[in-house]
């Protein structure tokens, strides 16, 4: 309920005041006293403070300046120990995991100590609010608010994003707590645990992502086709759990196992949405406001939901993380520009380069990246983190291809095409090219003229699209793999097998290279996973085969491990000796 408030109980029998006419009190006071004696009663100076005065006919009177109380924690003290608790939440977030519970009402630093630990469930009957409604009414003068909720409830806190989950009940809100707790390791200093799957990692995907729109969570964890049989989708069945869900609709997050291993997860809605801004109550003039929202199109809320989600799986939780990136691009119009759109998607950079863990960005079939929105989630940002990836079927690029053709394949050269394809408009410039210029020919050759014009004219819309095919060719898989902005092509039913394997590979191999750092701090990543390369006689780029040598070769890799522990210290001993005086490195040697 807030920083607890009180006032000092032993002075209100006490104390007294001074009327400006005290035969007509309505004329107000000067100030609040204690008669000598009352004050007497107390300490003057340390229970209260202000100044003794003399009253013609009364004698000494205590004139109140401020009043301590001879009780702690009444007032501002308070405050400071709600700042303390808030410090060390936001400093407990950043160390361990946190998660809070709103089983009831939360207010002042209740209400901000949920949003410090960043991940909230709350109760449908548990509202955070900063001050409750019956002192915001009295502060507007007049009743305006009639209850918490309409402040703090769910309807408010679940789309605004500061509640993850909704909860109907505790029962209900302890098995959020159980399940979310499934996918965080054991300590926030450990990877994440591998559990047993049943659903087999070489199994295909059944559900596949069509170009019309579709609801991503069918790809991400299955759904019943209508013939009433099962299409799988990406992750173990039954393991995936959204979060944030009424908040930045055209982004979905959650968590989920994928071959047992726990992982972030963020996809793409590819349907319009709703944004709704509730009517604020206070104000009469404010009305509801349903923004529509473009599917494939990061918006402000959208693209902090991204940013929140890779900081939270990143913080503690300690989860690979894969994003299916079906992007167009970034909503640039006014409205989004002063809604900060610039600086929420600088965060998904932000995020993704202090990331600890493997990423992996995937290009799903029929899906899209382009211009920006390529650019915060391409992998050097975080190199050795990072990985990205495509399906056969989808497009990678900075403008669409009528975008780019309208820049760069324009008219004129569209013509061109024309007459170096086809062959009705060769022959017609060919005839023209015999006639034009002889005499008595300019009526043929205006006739000439005008069948070319016309041929032209009923081309332009079919070269139009041949353009765009010309283009498209330039944004699929191919070309990204040759350019090494991708490091495969991953087709999409095989896509779970594949990314199964690699993560768990990654995992080890990360765990190991982290060995290899902490054995030599001058040894950078790329050298240490050269040197466990260097190593291994068989297939590196075989993940599966990688994982088995990792086992099987475990004595050799911690052999190595030590070998290089030893070398660096032989290297900083012999640095520091080197900078010795000759009686120093004497004083050294007859010591040891």
């Amino acid at each position: 309920s807030g920083a607890r408030i009180g006032l000092a109980e032993e002075l209100k029998p006490y104390f007294k005041v001074a009327w400006n006419d005290d035969e007509d009190v309505s004329k107000g006071y000067k100030y609040l006293y204690l008669s000598e004696p009352d004050a007497n009663l107390f300490k003057p100076g340390t229970d209260f403070h202000g100044e003794w005065l003399d009253v013609p006919g009364e004698g000494k009177r205590y004139a109140l300046d401020d009043i301590v109380g001879q009780r702690d924690g009444i007032g501002v003290e308070n405050l400071r120990g709600s700042g303390l608790i808030a410090g060390e939440t936001s400093a407990a977030y950043a160390e361990t995991f946190t998660l809070s519970y709103v089983s009831g009402r939360s207010v002042g630093i209740g209400a901000y100590i949920n949003r410090l630990a960043q991940r909230v469930i709350q109760m449908q009957n548990g509202p955070m609010l900063l001050t409750g409604y019956g002192a915001l009414n009295k502060l507007l003068g007049k009743e305006v608010y009639t209850s918490q909720d309409q402040l703090g409830g769910p309807q408010i806190m679940i789309p605004n994003g500061v509640a993850h989950q909704l909860a109907i009940d505790d029962q209900d809100g302890v098995a959020k707590i159980l399940r979310w707790l499934s996918y965080v390791p054991k300590t926030a200093s450990e990877q994440v645990a591998l559990a047993p799957s049943a659903d087999p990692i070489d199994r295909k995907i059944g559900f596949m992502p069509t170009k019309a729109p579709y609801d991503p969570r069918h790809m991400l964890a299955g759904t019943t086709a209508p013939d009433g049989s099962w299409q799988g989708g990406f992750f173990d069945q039954g393991s995936f759990t959204e979060y944030l869900a009424g908040w930045g609709k055209s982004v979905v997050v959650g968590r989920a196992r994928l071959g047992g291993v726990p992982m972030g997860v963020i996809a793409v809605e590819t349907r319009t949405v709703e944004q709704r801004i509730p009517a604020d109550p206070a104000n009469p003039a404010s009305r509801e406001a349903v923004l529509q929202q473009a599917g494939q199109v990061w918006y402000p809320d959208s693209a902090f939901k991204t940013a929140q989600a890779i900081q939270d799986f990143n913080s503690a939780e300690n989860l690979p993380l894969i994003v299916f990136a079906n992007w167009r691009g970034f909503s640039g119009g006014t409205r989004d520009m002063f809604g900060e759109i610039l600086k929420f998607g600088s965060y998904i950079v932000d995020n993704l380069r202090t990331y600890k863990h493997p990423v992996f960005a995937y290009i799903p079939p029929n899906g899209e990246l382009r211009g920006g929105a390529w650019v915060v989630i391409d992998p050097t940002i975080n190199a050795e983190m990072m990985e990205m990836y495509a399906d056969s079927n989808s497009r990678g690029g900075i403008l669409e291809p009528p975008g780019i053709c309208e820049v760069k394949f324009r008219k004129p050269e569209l013509i061109k095409a024309m007459h170096r394809l086809d062959t009705k408009l060769q022959e017609l410039q060919s005839e023209l090219a015999i006639v034009d210029g002889s005499p008595g020919s300019e009526q043929e050759a205006d006739s000439l003229r005008s069948a070319i014009d016309a041929r032209e004219k009923s081309l332009l819309p079919l070269y139009a699209q041949i353009s765009y095919e010309f283009a498209d060719l330039h944004d699929r898989p191919g070309r990204m793999l040759a350019k090494g902005v991708i490091r495969d092509v991953v087709d999409w039913p095989n896509a779970r097998t594949y990314f199964a394997w690699r993560v768990r590979r990654r995992l080890v191999q990360d765990a190991l290279v982290s060995r290899l750092k902490a054995a030599d701090d001058h040894m950078s990543h790329t050298h240490a996973v050269s040197a466990l390369a260097s190593m291994m006689t068989g297939d590196w780029e075989n993940d599966q085969a990688v994982l088995d040598w990792f086992t099987s070769a475990a004595g050799e890799i911690d052999a190595k491990i030590a070998a290089v522990r030893d070398a660096a210290v032989q290297r900083t001993v012999l640095g520091l000796v080197d900078g010795m005086t000759d009686e120093a490195k004497a004083a050294l040697r007859k010591a040891l």
